[in-house]
């Protein structure tokens, strides 16, 4: 039997006197894709702050293909092969599209920023980074400084700013937020495309339920910072509790229904 690349035990956090994540247990299976859902203030951003080390747990452990990395800091998280998308935090306006994976795969390859100089006469360097464009479906923007592509380019670029580190893991932080519903089709697609190749194992929170249900094998929802339901989409959907907390259909829905 697979061993989970991702086991999370009794993950709480505390600030104060309030709970903002109580008692949660997930394990994710390699090359799966598991998303994160819930209202605003179910605990989604803490939860994805502590297994990406940007908060310790109050209680709990989180295990990387086997290794406790509860509460390592977020660079030597990352080195163990968890990646997370921030928003477009991780480009860099001022450099080409090309440029910008670049400087991701130099820092994979042991080389400082200061040291970008590397990557510009490194043609496995260049390869390499054109090559995750052309997955990304974006090689024609190349040589187009990022900050004058499209906002849904620009998450497009994010994604492969975030692959280029060769993750075990990718932490996709609402990779559809903010665009146009064609950008968001193209943007769903390409991450199916990616899951689908079994290279990647997904960790996804997004608000859009179209999103969640055309890309996740299974549905974490959360709830008031507790695990209301874990299952397929299948299950989500029919799920009352479910429905009624997150997915839109008050009681009186019910009773004309």
């Amino acid at each position: 039997m697979t061993d989970p690349i991702l086991k999370i035990s009794n993950l709480t956090k505390r600030f104060g006197g309030n709970t903002a994540v109580s008692a949660i247990n997930l394990e994710v299976m390699p090359r799966e894709t598991i998303a994160i859902i819930g209202p605003n203030g179910a605990g989604k951003t803490t939860f994805y702050n502590m297994v990406s080390g940007r908060m310790t747990p109050s209680n709990g452990s989180v295990e990387l293909e086997g290794k406790d990395i509860t509460g390592l800091p977020p660079h030597k998280i990352s080195r163990m092969g968890v990646s997370r998308s921030f928003q477009l935090n991780n480009i860099f306006p001022e450099m080409t599209v090309q440029e910008n994976v670049e400087v991701a795969l130099t820092a994979l390859h042991g080389h400082s920023r200061r040291l970008f100089n590397f990557a510009s006469r490194n043609r496995a360097v260049q390869e390499e980074a054109r090559q995750l464009l052309d997955k990304l479906h974006i090689l024609d923007l190349a040589s187009r400084r990022a900050e004058v592509i499209s906002y849904g380019d620009k998450r497009l670029l994010e994604i492969a700013v975030v692959l280029a580190t060769r993750p075990h893991l990718v932490l996709l932080d609402e990779p559809t937020a903010g665009m146009t519903p064609d950008e968001t089709r193209r943007t769903t697609a390409l991450i199916r495309q990616l899951a689908e190749t079994g290279d990647y194992t997904f960790l996804i929170t997004e608000h859009d339920m179209d999103v969640v249900f055309g890309l996740a094998d299974r549905i974490l929802v959360m709830h008031r910072g507790e695990n209301l339901f874990f299952g397929t989409p299948e299950e989500v959907k029919n799920h009352p509790e479910v429905r009624r907390a997150y997915l839109g259909e008050d009681e009186e829905e019910e009773a004309s229904a």
